[in-house]
């Protein structure tokens, strides 16, 4: 295996309570890596709707995740589930015309299938989803383990240093390198998605309900919103017990 996971850097953060000099460094690098590869555009609306409806009803979707949560869960109620699937289809008849947006991506950009050597060399693993789709996939899968690991260090719904640091210097690198005025009003069933799968006793069994309730919160909180303020993350979070 060529280098570390990436979600060991940040369970040392995470640990530690302070990142290490070259975080910030890693972190251009990821944003770099995708401005790069979002560049790709790609014509096909057909495929567009088709990832839309995947990400919305897919078994590894929204509704796939939602009908994977046990159905005594104390962490989050069925309503709330429900409305989550309503406004994640809302979503998706919203954004159908936008096929320009179509893009190659990396489908499943999360610490898990990222890789750093020593030098800081890159590399990428699991591309099994497809090349083309939006953009805001794989900003959204990193962006939310940063948010997701900082809750862990808090044990609250608060949002603790250096992860809010290092999320909003991952967005406003990306930016930077590849300005998108659409993202912030279209990125929001995506961070709904990441959410889920975060919050899902199924992929991550250990961690506490709460922040399972956080997280759902997260989600219903974003949907609702019509711009996502990428700087404020923690404002969406407003309402986790």
């Amino acid at each position: 295996r060529n280098g570390e996971r990436y979600a060991d850097d940040l369970k040392r953060v995470r640990d530690e309570g302070h990142k290490g000099p070259e975080e910030l460094h890693r972190i251009e690098i990821l944003a770099g890596y995708l401005a790069h590869i979002h560049l790709q555009q790609h014509y096909d609306p057909y495929l567009w709707r088709r990832r839309l409806r995947d990400l919305v009803g897919h078994g590894e979707g929204i509704m796939g995740l939602t009908e994977s949560y046990p159905t005594d869960a104390s962490f989050v109620e069925p309503e709330q589930l429900i409305a989550i699937e309503e406004q994640a289809n809302r979503w998706r008849w919203r954004l159908k015309p936008r096929y320009h947006r179509l893009c190659q991506v990396h489908g499943d950009f999360h610490p898990f299938n990222v890789l750093f050597d020593k030098q800081n060399n890159l590399t990428v693993l699991d591309r099994s989803r497809g090349r083309w789709g939006e953009a805001a996939d794989d900003v959204s899968s990193m962006a939310m383990n940063y948010i997701f690991f900082g809750l862990q260090q808090t044990g609250t719904s608060a949002l603790a240093a250096p992860f809010d640091e290092m999320h909003d210097h991952f967005w406003a690198r990306y930016l930077e390198l590849r300005p998108d005025l659409e993202i912030a009003r279209l990125v929001q069933p995506w961070l709904a998605w990441r959410a889920l799968v975060l919050a899902s006793p199924q992929w991550y069994p250990d961690i506490p309900d709460a922040l399972r309730t956080t997280l759902i919160t997260f989600a219903q909180n974003v949907l609702a919103s019509e711009e996502y303020d990428y700087a404020h993350p923690e404002a969406y979070l407003e309402g986790a017990s």
